[in-house]
This record gives structure tokens, sequence and C-alpha cells, in this order.
């Protein structure tokens, strides 16, 4: 009996993931609006009856969708944070190798990389209800509050060299990062994103190096 459950339960998180799955690379090629319970379904080869029981409306089909990229998007900072901390006891040093490891992470993305679900949802921010909408403006506020924590442990060592709005500095790095994505994927040039990371990093490393005697 505790076997049959258990696989019950494994073949209800596989047709989950997969509507999941289904849904978010459909939302990212047509729309949310674009996108129908019957393109889902056809999509993730399920019945109505399994969409409707992982998720009883569309609505709550969106909040599953940003609740998961959510969880894999701070699985990300924190693990760049981390690995940056790990290589290095200096706080300067730790936000100069965050922002490279953005970099080495923008590598993997292609020219047929599908698309960021928060820029999605925002263009469309009208068809959310305000869960949704807070767990997205949560995501965003996360890494600004992760980054602003980490120039307040900076700038107690290195002063920056010219007056800077740290709260706007904490946020510089995501606006870099998702204009630059919107950018490559425009002109069909990834690697301009990794340049435009290269760039952030050496006005960070202008802004707080000491100057010279």
């Amino acid at each position: 009996m505790v076997g049959k459950l258990g696989a019950m339960a494994r073949d209800g998180t596989a047709t989950r993931t997969k509507i999941l799955d289904a849904a978010q690379e459909l939302v990212l090629d047509q729309g949310f609006a674009g996108t129908s319970v019957d393109d889902v379904i056809a999509a993730a080869e399920t019945t109505k009856g399994g969409f409707f029981h992982h998720f009883p409306s569309k609505q709550e089909l969106a909040r599953a969708l940003v609740e998961r990229y959510v969880a894999e998007d701070m699985e990300l900072l924190d693990d760049l944070f981390t690995r940056a901390e790990r290589l290095s006891r200096d706080p300067l040093q730790q936000l100069l190798l965050f922002v490279g490891l953005q970099e080495e992470a923008a590598d993997e993305l292609t020219g047929d990389d599908p698309g960021c679900l928060y820029a999605s949802f925002c263009y469309e921010r009208d068809l959310f209800d305000e869960g949704t909408r807070a767990a997205i403006a949560d995501a965003v506020l996360s890494w600004r509050t992760r980054t602003r924590a980490k120039l307040d442990e900076v700038v107690e060592l290195y002063p920056p060299r010219i007056p800077v709005d740290l709260d706007a500095l904490a946020d510089e790095g995501l606006t870099l990062f998702e204009g630059a994505y919107v950018l490559s994927r425009a002109l069909g040039e990834p690697q301009l994103l990794k340049g435009q990371l290269r760039h952030f990093r050496n006005y960070l490393e202008l802004l707080f190096s000491p100057a010279p005697a």
C-alpha cells in the first residue's frame, strides 16, 4: 500500500512538473494572455482533469509558475554570493567575484534561451492577482537587499571615490543584467550581456579602489 501511494505521489509530481514546464515555455513564447489552458493541456500531454487537479484556475497556474521561478532565482542568488564569499574574505573582492560569476552564468545563455519570466509577467502585470505580482516584487527586492548588505560591508573598508547612492547601486546590477539580456536578444549578440557585466565590475573596482597616493 505504501509503495502504491508513493508511486501515485511521484506520478502526481511528474504531471504537475510537465504542466509547469509546458506552460512556462508557452508563456515565454506567446505571452500569458495568448496561452490558453487547452494549449497547456495539449503541450503537457495531459487531461483537463489532470490540469485542474493541480491548478484549479489559470491564475493558480500563474502563481505556481512564478513561485517556482522565484525559488530557482533565489537559489541562484544565494549560490553566487556563497561561492564569492568562499573564494575571498575581502568584501570588495567578494562583490567583484559575485559579478564575475554572473558573467560565467551569462555564458550559458544562448540565442535560443526562452527568456525571463519576470519580464514576461511584468509586461502583462494587469492579468495577474496581487499575490503573483508581490512574489515578483519580493524576488527583485531580495536581490537589492542582498547586494546592499554587501555594499555596506564594502564601504566600511573602501569609501567610494565619489558620492554614490548605495540603494541605486544595489539595483544597478540587476537592472543592467535584465536590460543587457533584452538588448542581447534583440541584436542576436549573446556576448553583449557578458560585456556589460564586465563594464559594471570595472566600475565597481574603480569606485571603491583607494585613490593613488
